[in-house]
């Protein structure tokens, strides 16, 4: 009769003879853990920035239809007001929209840094791990030859 053959036992065996290091997979998880807070730090800040801003433009915009809303004695007043208030928040407008573009810029430039960085790093981490992959492999393969 014929036996079967324990490929548990020979799975396992030649599982054995070539070896994981899972150190590359724990550099690559903090590597991207770390990018990762950067990149949320960098994003909080621009937030808060704009926050900031359109907080600013409201109440500036609020206090200059506050003056639009005061009475007035002549009809000819409440249009000098609407044009005085119109001039005014297309001024506010284009002030408040240059912060904005300012702090998109910066977002946009931290952004590229980080991600650079974080490519070169990840780069030489991947070539140091191949290194020692072959290095393991080859020491395997030699092991496994020699018996």
């Amino acid at each position: 009769m014929a036996k079967t053959q324990d490929f548990t036992a020979m799975m396992k065996d030649m599982m054995g003879a070539f070896p994981v290091d899972t150190s590359a997979f724990e550099g690559a998880f903090k590597t991207q853990a770390t990018l990762g807070e950067k990149l949320s730090g960098v994003y909080l800040e621009a937030a808060g920035k704009s926050t900031d801003i359109g907080t600013k433009w409201t109440k500036d915009a609020l206090s200059k239809f506050g003056e639009m809303t005061k009475a007035k004695k002549e009809p000819a007043d409440y249009a000098k007001a609407m044009t005085d208030f119109a001039s005014a928040y297309a001024e506010m407008s284009a002030e408040h929209l240059a912060a904005y573009a300012e702090i998109a810029k910066k977002l946009q430039s931290e952004t590229m840094e980080l991600m650079m960085a974080a490519g070169k790093d990840m780069s030489e981490d991947a070539a140091d791990v191949m290194k020692k992959a072959t290095k393991d492999m080859t020491a395997a393969t030699k092991k496994a030859a020699a018996k």
